[in-house]
């Protein structure tokens, strides 16, 4: 038995191979798909290895109920699972396995798509010591559910709920201020009261002092009172992912600069409805961030750069189609923020080439340049820098894909260095100065 616990075993992407390697296997981690490995030859593996703590079956999506079972049944040391993509699981094998494992540490049921409250509900009130819980992708997945996450999870560190399209307000833990106003706001026009909406505000005792991460990217139903609440409830979260969250305003970012010192990545893309003065409260209420994407924000402007450049740890910033950003944005980015990594400026049309310029010359950290669609860029001599396009993407699409990293980022601002100083010496010999494509040095 001492042998047993000293000789802990990784697999990946296989099936252990014998009796004595099922036996010392602790973490199973079957990511990639593979013929060999289905749901029949892991009903008749997994019972022959009682000692796993951590079982990934995301590689095997026909992994059915039965196999989670028999998991359930026979692994008395399980701390974790992942069964992300496994769409013929259902609410029985769940339920089982909360009924028969010990209280899981983390749990990963991304896409499972037939997944209902009951289940969700069970991981909350069984998993004492969840710390982690993915739940993305769950069209069945309601308010019931995440009010008992909220309620019962409460050392948990990371919760993401991104694309689960029936999330309202409701689902969420509510501010005082926001339970008591309802009942004397101004009334709304009258519509169906659902189930949902007659459910009562959340109000919470406690609050998720552990609570780092929150992911509900395109949860499209929630409102800067969702927001309001949980920044109250959970006032420690480090990354706050909402993009596609199209019904939030400047009081859903003015209620997440209370995170102060706390956040350290957020992720706002597509919330249109956002505007400078939010940003400037932003950038100077939460001084550690140290990414911030506003892809798609359409109202902002050069001003929340502005801001936004001078945090002193700020490494990436995406600016994808804010179609207000001029120059200016570009050359304050370049004097002022020295950390900066990655930096997205795909569709910004009125960047120039000479303002990238300036900004490759003087971020000597910088690792990732998008521009696709900037016009500037389409300029020749400048494509052969860019990264291969994905095969993904129509021709149109092709021709316009601009996007440098790593050693293409340091080569392209040595091609534009050389034209620089064709064109200085263009002037001083009083020649017409022509672009050119090639590296060399010559004037004509």
């Amino acid at each position: 038995m001492v042998e047993l616990h000293e000789d802990l075993s990784r697999i990946i992407d296989r099936l252990p191979a014998d009796d004595g390697e099922c036996r010392r296997v602790r973490h199973l981690v079957l990511q990639r798909r593979s013929p060999y490995v289905t749901d029949d030859r892991l009903a008749k593996v997994l019972p022959l290895c009682p000692y796993l703590e951590s079982v990934v079956l995301s590689g095997v999506p026909d992994i059915t109920d039965r196999t989670v079972v028999k998991l359930a049944s026979d692994a008395s040391n399980l701390q974790g699972i992942n069964l992300s993509g496994c769409k013929f699981v259902t609410d029985v094998g769940v339920l089982e396995l909360m009924a028969k494992s010990p209280p899981l540490q983390w749990v990963q049921l991304n896409a499972v798509g037939g997944l209902t409250d009951p289940s969700i509900s069970a991981i909350a009130k069984s998993c004492s010591k969840l710390v982690e819980l993915e739940l993305c992708d769950l069209p069945l997945l309601t308010a019931i559910a995440v009010r008992d996450i909220w309620s019962y999870s409460r050392k948990l560190r990371v919760l993401r709920l991104s694309r689960c399209s029936l999330l309202t307000d409701k689902a969420f833990p509510c501010s005082s201020a926001w339970g008591e106003a309802a009942p004397d706001g101004k009334p709304l026009p009258h519509r169906p009261v659902t189930w949902l909406d007659a459910l009562p505000p959340l109000f919470l005792r406690h609050t998720a002092e552990n609570l780092r991460v929150l992911d509900l990217g395109y949860c499209t139903k929630i409102t800067d009172e969702a927001i309001e609440g949980i920044v109250l409830h959970a006032p420690k979260i480090q990354t706050l992912v909402l993009s596609g969250c199209s019904k939030l305003t400047d009081r859903a970012v003015e209620s997440i600069c209370k995170l102060g010192k706390h956040l350290d990545i957020l992720v706002l893309a597509h919330a249109q409805h956002v505007t400078d003065t939010a940003i400037v409260k932003l950038a100077r209420a939460c001084l550690k961030l140290r990414s911030i994407d506003l892809a798609f924000c359409r109202h902002l402007t050069d001003m929340s750069v502005f801001e936004l450049g001078t945090l002193p740890n700020i490494q990436r910033l995406s600016l994808v189609r804010v179609h207000k950003l001029t120059d200016n944005a570009v050359y304050f980015l370049a004097e002022h923020t020295p950390n900066l990594e990655r930096l997205h400026l795909s569709y910004c049309d009125r960047i120039s080439l000479d303002s990238a310029h300036r900004l490759m010359r003087n971020l000597q950290n910088l690792q990732h340049l998008t521009a696709t669609g900037v016009p500037s860029f389409r300029r020749k001599g400048v494509s052969r820098f860019s990264d291969t396009p994905p095969r993904t993407l129509d021709a149109d699409q092709q021709a316009v894909f601009r996007v440098f990293s790593g050693e293409n980022v340091k080569a392209l601002r040595r091609f534009l260095d050389k034209e620089d100083q064709r064109r200085r010496e263009a002037e001083v010999q009083n020649i017409p100065f022509v672009p050119r494509s090639d590296d060399k040095l010559d004037l004509y």
